[in-house]
């Protein structure tokens, strides 16, 4: 956990997560990615424990961006993961973007959940050799007071990754207060991701948490970048086995002019690119 003392600004507080699910599977050891690998194209009874301890770990948080999440197929029984976490996290805004079909067996997608209502949510397909990845942008209020949310999951290689950074460099805006969080497959202390919040101005208050084994974390690849504009406060990362990675949690304080609305209307799904 990281303490951080920033002047207050009297603007709103709000809690963020972000955490790779693997589609709820549990790995504590690396041989497991071989002998549970059944796990990961059929459906078990612990994928559904998981998940229950997860909507109870991500209940308290404001927004949860979450990465290798399944939108109903085989190996999930064909439940939409980011709308069952919202319901049982007691979440009313959910949205999901699907990113990877193998057949009927698996998708695998980004999902956000969050207790305030994006006025418009967009979907942004990464480029890379392998297809695939995919960035959900949810997006609230206008102009230079809005806030941007970008959930991302980059490719483990470094040229698609170097490409996709690019990419999001270009597609994002600057202007507007922006966080980027996700599973980043790198350090956030690598040239192209430095690069990265050069262009758009960010910081990396989880700068140096270790994510990666969940078993005996050694890698930080999952991050929470900000704006210069966002104070951030407790920073920290929870030694929990639900998946392969550890979640990563950031407090922050808004500028007093971002005005967010709570979410009034019941759980939905939306439709990435079109305005909610």
């Amino acid at each position: 956990m990281q303490q951080h003392e920033p002047s207050r600004r009297n603007g709103q507080i709000i809690r963020l997560l972000s955490f790779n699910i693997q589609a709820g599977t549990s790995t504590a050891r690396y041989h497991h990615y071989v002998t549970h690998s059944w796990r990961q194209v059929l459906p078990h009874t612990q994928r559904v424990e998981n998940l229950d301890a997860i909507a109870e770990l991500v209940a308290p948080f404001d927004m949860v961006a979450l990465q290798e999440v399944d939108s109903g197929s085989l190996r999930s029984g064909f439940i939409n993961q980011s709308r069952y976490l919202a319901t049982h996290a007691g979440m009313p805004f959910w949205c999901h973007q699907s990113n990877r079909k193998v057949g009927t067996v698996a998708y695998a997608g980004n999902g956000f959940l969050s207790r305030f209502e994006p006025d418009a949510v967009e979907e942004h397909r990464l480029p890379g050799v392998i297809p695939g990845r995919g960035t959900l942008l949810a997006r609230f209020g206008s102009g230079f007071n809005g806030l941007d949310i970008a959930v991302v999951h980059l490719a483990l290689g470094k040229r698609a990754r170097a490409q996709q950074l690019r990419f999001l460099s270009r597609e994002l805006d600057s202007s507007r207060n922006l966080i980027v969080m996700g599973d980043f497959n790198t350090q956030v202390d690598s040239p192209h991701l430095l690069e990265f919040q050069e262009t758009l101005a960010l910081h990396a208050p989880t700068r140096g948490m270790a994510t990666y084994p969940s078993w005996q974390p050694q890698r930080a690849i999952d991050h929470i970048l900000l704006s210069n504009t966002l104070i951030a406060g407790v920073a920290e990362t929870f030694d929990v086995t639900f998946s392969d990675h550890c979640p990563v949690a950031v407090e922050i304080e808004l500028p007093e002019e971002v005005q967010l609305h709570e979410a009034t209307r019941p759980i939905i799904s939306v439709e990435p690119g079109r305005p909610v």
